[in-house]
């Protein structure tokens, strides 16, 4: 039997414990355990993690185009070297246009030929082997990104093809430098190596480029990216506000139907059964009536739409012979005593514009005139 001192202090120590587990996340900021700090990178999978190795054989192969054969050829001694340092066995069949990778006893890493098998695909796509390489590396994927299902049109498919390499690779050079990544476009498919952050970015561009979205719109966001995860402050933040908003200018509105077909409402019973002309005749009773009574009724319609016809027409034709409304006359507004004119000072101003002489002086400065030459005359004497 234990004591209680004895349980009372393992209760209290548990408690210590579990209030210690509780304060350890708390202290802990989050964007500190989401991100990875700089400069840290995964240990590499050794013999010494796997020392048993792989209880089963894999194997994966893929076809090749026939022009790839030659290259292939040359440079398949090259590829085999590379998997033999991960006990991988690769075999190049010329005849059935294959290449086939397997795991032997000796592997030990069980991803390797999965790599292997992205080594082999990214041969078949045009990808040069010093570059598909890298794919054995761990820090290194891959993506093959299939475009000729997106565009239906062959001619517009190709446009944009070529939109996304630019003139003399420009664009696709800029994409390879903002994503730290090598872009091949190949055919129907463009293929991607480089790093998970880069390959995501490619996927995107390529996509969008697919969808009629212009790549210089998505390059320009990548640089503004690559500046601001440059500053400590802001990675942790949402960089919505400083990306740009780009708008669809040339939308074209589809055009909608004159007649608009209204789709009526479900029901399950059937619709009901129109009624024949001898059902009407006989809801009329035109049915029991002799053969001249018929015609009777018939040339009395005929003749009541004729008069109402002929009505319509007389009545266009009177149309001409109405007089129109004539305008009510309007009175002049006799003048108000303020706006009167004086005729009287009007005569006045005639009469002494009259006697006055184009450009000809005043009385008063005529006065003036006459003194300042008088004066002028003394002072000669």
């Amino acid at each position: 039997m234990a004591s209680p001192s004895l349980e009372r202090r393992g209760k209290g120590a548990g408690k210590s414990e579990f209030r210690n587990q509780k304060t350890k996340p708390e202290n802990q900021d989050e964007s500190e355990l989401l991100t990875v700090p700089d400069g840290w990178k995964e240990p590499a999978f050794s013999k010494e993690d796997n020392p048993r190795g792989l209880l089963e054989e894999s194997s994966f192969s893929t076809l090749f185009p026939k022009y790839r054969e030659a290259y292939l050829k040359e440079c398949w001694p090259l590829v085999q070297k590379a998997l033999n340092e991960h006990h991988v066995n690769a075999t190049l069949d010329l005849i059935e246009g294959s290449m086939t990778v397997c795991t032997t006893k000796k592997t030990f890493d069980p991803y390797i030929i999965i790599r292997a098998r992205d080594l082999i695909k990214l041969l078949a796509r045009s990808v040069s082997f010093e570059q598909a390489v890298r794919i054995l590396q761990d820090d290194v994927a891959c993506d093959i990104i299939k475009i000729g299902s997106l565009v239906r049109n062959k001619e517009r498919f190709v446009k944009r093809r070529q939109r996304l390499i630019g003139p003399k690779g420009s664009t696709l050079k800029a994409l390879e430098l903002l994503t730290n990544c090598y872009i091949m476009v190949q055919g129907n498919t463009v293929s991607a190596i480089g790093p998970f952050s880069g390959l995501k970015e490619v996927r995107k561009v390529v996509l969008d480029t697919m969808k009629n979205i212009h790549p210089i719109y998505n390059i320009k966001s990548l640089m503004i990216k690559r500046e601001l995860a440059k500053d400590s402050e802001l990675r942790s933040q949402s960089w919505e506000r400083f990306l740009p908003q780009f708008k669809h200018k040339n939308v074209n509105k589809r055009k909608e139907p004159k007649k608009k077909t209204v789709k009526k409402e479900y029901t399950p019973f059937p619709p009901p059964q129109p009624e024949s002309q001898i059902d009407k005749e006989l809801a009329s009773g035109e049915y029991f009536l002799k053969a001249n009574q018929k015609k009777r009724q018939k040339m009395e319609a005929i003749k009541a739409k004729q008069a109402e016809a002929t009505s319509k027409k007389q009545e266009e034709r009177n149309k001409a012979f109405i007089p129109p409304k004539e305008k009510p006359i309007v009175k002049p507004k006799e003048a108000s005593t303020e706006t009167k004119i004086d005729v009287a000072s009007i005569k006045e101003k005639v009469k002494k514009a009259k006697n006055k002489k184009l450009g000809a002086l005043t009385a008063e400065e005529i006065a003036l005139k006459m003194e300042a030459d008088e004066k002028k005359k003394k002072k000669k004497k």
